[in-house]
């Protein structure tokens, strides 16, 4: 259903308003219960996913195209049609990716339901950045883990930047919040290792640590692992640190200390994917391991 804008006060567009202050778009996403997708790949995934379309923001030049994109779903959901010095104003950027949709906002699921099934699982502790939790969970997907958990203060993997940024794969691993975190008894109930990454004289090399889970599976045994990832800068909160069976770190060289939170991840989720889908084979757990 095309709309041609010609009201940028339009209370049906006030879900496009302002998408660069960060805060006003928390406080307005959380009321109405909705989040942004923005490009065509994006919508895709979210439409793909059972996400419900609210609305769509789009120019003229777009409009075969997000059409293509939407499907038979085109002629039900309102599609505002405005000029690109009318989506400046509105939205506070240019707009490069062609659309952006106000999605519905799916309820999380419970956190038995998200680890039932599960064998790696990715938890986000505190991250502030918007950047680095798209790009946590993009990794995630990419490398074959099965979830993402987050601690309540965990930024919103759900906002506009987040889900750019991890390509709409939040849409591909079912997530939730952990509300009392760090309380993993859940996860240890369900099996979990839980592993943190962390810069710590107790921990252990990522090396060594993914041959102790080869050796379990060399032994027939099938291992799960949930992985944390602490804030930026501080890292893992000590609450947090003391409740991981496990603190790993990764072996870095020419006097790099420390790598980023996302990319750290990225790292990490592969070495711990490797592991867990390896044959069995001779690898024994080191004796570093608890």
């Amino acid at each position: 259903m095309l709309i041609p804008l010609a009201d940028l006060s339009d209370p049906r567009v006030r879900d496009f308003t302002q998408l660069k202050d960060v805060n006003l778009r928390k406080s307005l996403e959380a009321k109405h219960g909705l989040y942004l997708a923005e490009s065509f790949s994006v919508i895709s995934r979210a439409l793909a996913a059972g996400h419900r379309p609210r609305s769509v923001l789009t120019s003229e030049h777009w409009l075969d195209r997000l059409q293509e994109t939407l499907g038979e779903r085109a002629s039900d959901i309102p599609i505002f049609v405005a000029e690109d010095k009318q989506i400046v104003r509105l939205t506070g950027f240019s707009m490069h990716r062609g659309a952006i949709a106000a999605m519905e906002r799916p309820a999380l699921p419970e956190l038995g339901t998200v680890l039932e099934g599960a064998r790696a699982v990715l938890i986000l502790e505190d991250l502030v950045d918007h950047t680095n939790v798209g790009a946590a969970i993009r990794s995630a997907a990419a490398m074959g883990f099965d979830a993402i958990l987050t601690s309540p203060h965990c930024a919103d993997p759900l906002y506009r930047r987040a889900v750019r940024v991890s390509m709409g794969t939040v849409f591909s691993l079912p997530w939730t919040r952990i509300d009392q975190w760090p309380d993993t008894s859940a996860l240890k109930e369900h099996g979990f290792t839980v592993a943190g990454l962390a810069l710590s004289e107790q921990a252990i090399s990522l090396p060594d640590f993914c041959a102790y889970l080869q050796g379990e599976v060399a032994q027939g045994l099938k291992p799960k692992v949930a992985l944390v990832l602490g804030t930026e800068g501080p890292g893992m909160s000590e609450p947090a640190l003391n409740q991981c069976d496990q603190l790993v770190k990764i072996p870095l060289s020419h006097g790099v200390d420390s790598l980023n939170v996302a990319a750290a991840g990225a790292v990490a989720c592969y070495a711990v994917s490797q592991a867990l889908a390896a044959k069995p084979d001779r690898f024994t757990p080191p004796s570093s391991v608890s």
